[in-house]
């Protein structure tokens, strides 16, 4: 009897993927990396030359290719039209390092030649309101799939992927934790755009839903950890905002600021179990395999492996 396992995904282990990065030149300075860098997380340039670098070569090649076809087409309907974004969604976990990971794929794309022009989105732009989530009971369900406004987000890509100009999305601020009224970012044609977020790849809970958000994706990337890990981030990361974000008076956690060390691990821990446990177990966990490549991270942020689905 055949042992033989297969899988819809082609794996390598770090060092055998840090290989394919062949002489793609790094293009960030030690400075910028720190820049880019998330509030906890553990980003060095080895991890940007041993993983991000040959990410953003197959990336490169992918969008180059994106962009032979729209000339194809263009052949073939004997009309010139504008070529359309690549659009990336990143998903993964709350605390996974998915806005670090975004920022550095925007970074590394935008050095590239053929598409300087790299926007990037975050789907907190599209929860709704506090006051709205306030008065549908939704507040402490903030992040999961019914506290966002999927119909708007949906309808802000198919805007973006149909080539149309100046489009806005709504920004959301950590600070107040709530939708900033009249603010908003513009996206204006570019490349690409990279849409980051918790819930880019889950699926609708109606039924009747026929569009998915991932639809408009050209390629997406799920940041995977162990949800041990996950939840110890989490809490790390909650101690450092009450020293830092936490401690301005106008934020909106600032209640947490003067709490002691225990309480601030015990508030995260009860936060990450009531709300971000449960997310993902039910909403994210789920999604990862509807992703084209998978990131795999260690207990230290190091990320150990990359999984490829094959095409």
């Amino acid at each position: 009897m055949s042992t033989t396992t297969y899988s819809p995904y082609i794996h390598f282990d770090r060092d055998k993927w840090a290989k394919l990065r062949f002489n793609t030149p790094l293009t960030l300075t030690e400075k910028e990396i720190e820049e880019l860098r998330g509030l906890n997380d553990q980003l060095s340039i080895d991890e940007v030359e041993e993983v991000y670098l040959p990410l953003t070569r197959l990336l490169n090649l992918y969008i180059i290719a994106s962009q032979q076809l729209h000339t194809v087409t263009d052949t073939f309907f004997g009309e010139s039209t504008r070529k359309v974004p690549y659009i990336i969604g990143i998903a993964g976990s709350v605390a996974a390092g998915k806005s670090t990971t975004a920022r550095i794929i925007q970074a590394l794309l935008s050095r590239w030649p053929n598409h300087p022009k790299v926007d990037l989105v975050t789907t907190d732009g599209f929860l709704y309101p506090n006051a709205v989530l306030e008065e549908r009971g939704l507040l402490g369900r903030k992040g999961f799939p019914e506290s966002y406004d999927i119909k708007e987000l949906i309808n802000f890509l198919s805007r973006i992927k149909s080539g149309e100009a100046n489009v806005t999305a709504p920004i959301y601020s950590h600070l107040y934790y709530d939708i900033m009224p009249n603010h908003y970012i513009e996206i204006n044609q570019p490349d690409i755009v990279i849409v980051e977020g918790i819930n880019v790849l889950q699926t609708p809970k109606n039924e009747e839903a026929s569009v998915y958000v991932s639809d408009f994706f050209d390629l997406s990337i799920y940041v995977d950890a162990e949800e041990e890990d996950l939840s110890r981030w989490y809490v790390d990361r909650f101690k450092l905002l009450r020293k830092t974000a936490f401690a301005n008076p106008v934020s909106y956690f600032n209640k947490y600021a003067n709490i002691s060390e225990q309480e601030a691990e015990e508030t995260a821990i009860d936060i990450w179990n009531r709300i971000n446990k449960i997310n993902l177990e039910q909403n994210i966990r789920p999604t990862k395999n509807r992703a084209d490549i998978i990131l795999k991270k260690t207990a230290n942020h190091y990320i150990s492996s990359i999984k490829l689905k094959k095409t």
